[in-house]
């Protein structure tokens, strides 16, 4: 029955336990007590649509690991309260030795609150809005160390690992401003070894059907495809983009003069980009209407 009246209403373990006890185990009572209460609140809340928040990052000290966060509310102004940032810095903490599972990540224990999905769920109560826990990710690669930039008061996150002898403190400025291309040029691959076949299948029949419209001849198409196919390729892996700092070099050429500069060579061996709100549909609010 705690277990049911949990997943009714997102109230805590414990405070359904005591509702039930004092209601005699009648469930609607005891959902209504929870509501009196301003425990069940988040069950309200659950249908609204959550599509601002803050992206967060976390790095152990000898930067040899990284994670990084989305956790979603429905307003901006509430992204920005202290209280709400100090939970997704937490959360970031924890996600650095998490599995990559979600579920496991809401049942592990948050601080003296219970478990993550407890404290969430306290939030909502009590900052009155609803809130997503939407994903995480976090790296350990050997022989990596990892660097971050936070763009616009954390609604995109760039985490980039570089593989290098190198100490994090030493390669610091090159990994941010990697970090900082992948925030602005927003690349879908390191290089062309990562590149999805499916995807580059898909953007070839695009091309064709492209010069196609634009009049070329089909017999010219063999020739045509490979150059245009390459041209793409430049602008969606981060290791042959422009360099945004530098339009002379690629992404590479500076990554390799900064390494030439260090002594230690460097490659950037892996990236991920969290933008705030990506791909969730807004609800359109329509006052005249209402």
């Amino acid at each position: 029955m705690v277990k049911e009246l949990r997943e009714m209403t997102g109230a805590g373990m414990m405070d359904c336990k005591n509702v039930l006890v004092e209601a005699d185990g009648d469930m609607d009572k005891a959902v209504e007590l929870l509501r009196e209460k301003g425990l069940a609140k988040a069950a309200k809340k659950a249908g609204r649509v959550a599509a601002e928040g803050l992206v967060k990052l976390a790095f152990s000290d000898d930067a040899k690991k990284a994670a990084v966060i989305e956790v979603n509310s429905e307003t901006d102004f509430v992204a920005k309260n202290d209280e709400f940032v100090d939970f997704v810095q937490t959360l970031a903490n924890m996600a650095i030795d998490a599995e990559p599972d979600m579920d496991k990540f809401m049942q592990l224990q948050y601080t003296d609150e219970g478990t993550v999905q407890e404290a969430l769920n306290n939030k909502i109560a009590k900052i009155g809005e609803n809130m997503n826990i939407r994903r995480f990710a976090n790296f350990s690669q050997p022989g990596c160390v990892y660097v971050g930039y936070v763009h616009g008061a954390g609604k995109i996150g760039v985490i980039v690992g570089l593989e290098t002898e190198a100490s994090a403190a030493e390669v610091e400025v090159v990994g941010k401003d990697v970090a900082m291309q992948v925030a602005s040029m927003s690349p879908k691959f390191v290089d062309d070894t990562e590149v999805d076949a499916d995807w580059l299948e898909e953007e070839k029949k695009i091309a064709v059907q492209q010069l196609l419209n634009e009049g070329k001849p089909e017999a010219m198409l063999e020739r045509i495809i490979p150059g245009k196919m390459k041209a793409i390729l430049k602008e969606v892996c981060l290791v042959d983009q422009k360099f945004v700092k530098n339009g002379d070099l690629t992404v590479k050429q500076y990554v390799d003069e900064a390494a030439k500069e260090l002594g230690k060579p460097i490659r950037v061996a892996s990236m991920v980009r969290f933008e705030v709100g990506e791909g969730i549909e807004k609800k359109e609010e329509n006052f005249a209407e209402e």
